[in-house]
């Protein structure tokens, strides 16, 4: 098994992405620590799991708890073998609408907490023989996506930081990737499917297993990123170079969108 009793951290692994993180990981043999907020949920799961799995209720967006985390993690396992830094929070909606308290949040999750943890893991992670940090962000940290400003200033942060991460640590054995998702068929999206702009749903969607998979895939092989699916990683960067034929195309886009939506839509009424 590729994780043989190696100690994997999760967070936000009470649903979705996270949970299947932390079910191939211990398929894999892995020592895995659910890190969540849903404490019955993550101690159900790590009583199913077995091989040691341990709970750790954990909200990364309180400098305590992350220390708690790390601290409970090695008294636990005496070692810290791979981070995966998954949990997030989207607030969605203009910046002129959104509420400050949601923009901290989404900030405080999904950059604050990653990168406190990784501070916190990494002298125990440069102990192991070889390690990784894994950072899930989102193709939304690839290029502007109106509507989502805080969220998508907050994966293009991520991206940055786990690049110029892996610049720091690159003659060490710890590798630090980045997985870059579309839209995932999951509660994130499907939860609030009212408030996701059409032009998310113009991309193709993928499951949380396929996520997944390309996390395990990165903390095996230490590739600096994928971006999910490839088709619209390609898109992304072609809008990123050339943002006045992005502008031009998005009518397109937004009008597949809604039509992809409406589908979704249905399939969740029924």
């Amino acid at each position: 098994m590729q994780f043989q009793d190696q100690v994997v951290i999760v967070t936000g692994a009470s649903a979705g992405v996270g949970e299947e993180c932390a079910r191939q990981f211990a398929k894999q043999g892995a020592k895995v620590v659910l890190a969540a907020r849903s404490k019955d949920t993550i101690k159900s799961l790590a009583k199913e799991l077995g091989n040691g799995a341990i709970a750790v209720p954990t909200d990364v967006a309180k400098r305590e708890d992350c220390e708690s985390l790390i601290e409970q993690s090695v008294a636990e396992f005496g070692r810290i073998d791979v981070l995966v830094n998954n949990a997030g929070f989207h607030g969605r909606g203009d910046v002129a609408e959104a509420g400050l308290d949601e923009m901290d949040q989404t900030i405080d999750i999904n950059l604050k907490g990653p990168i406190r943890l990784t501070k916190l893991a990494l002298p125990y992670l440069l102990k192991a023989p070889s390690a990784a940090v894994v950072n899930v962000a989102s193709l939304a940290g690839r290029i502007p996506l109106e509507g989502e400003a805080t969220y998508s200033c907050s994966k293009f942060a991520l991206r940055a930081f786990s690049l110029a991460l892996a610049e720091e640590l690159n003659e060490t054995a710890v590798t630090v990737s980045l997985v870059s998702p579309g839209p995932i068929d999951t509660g994130f999206i499907m939860g609030h499917i009212e408030e996701v702009p059409d032009l998310v749903f113009s991309q193709p969607m993928s499951t949380a297993a396929e996520i997944a998979e390309a996390v395990l895939a990165c903390a095996q092989d230490g590739k600096r990123e994928r971006s999910i699916p490839g088709s619209s990683a390609i898109l992304t960067t072609f809008g990123y170079l050339f943002p006045g034929i992005r502008r031009a195309l998005k009518p397109a886009l937004m009008k597949k969108g809604a039509k992809a939506k409406q589908f979704y839509l249905e399939r969740e009424a029924r």
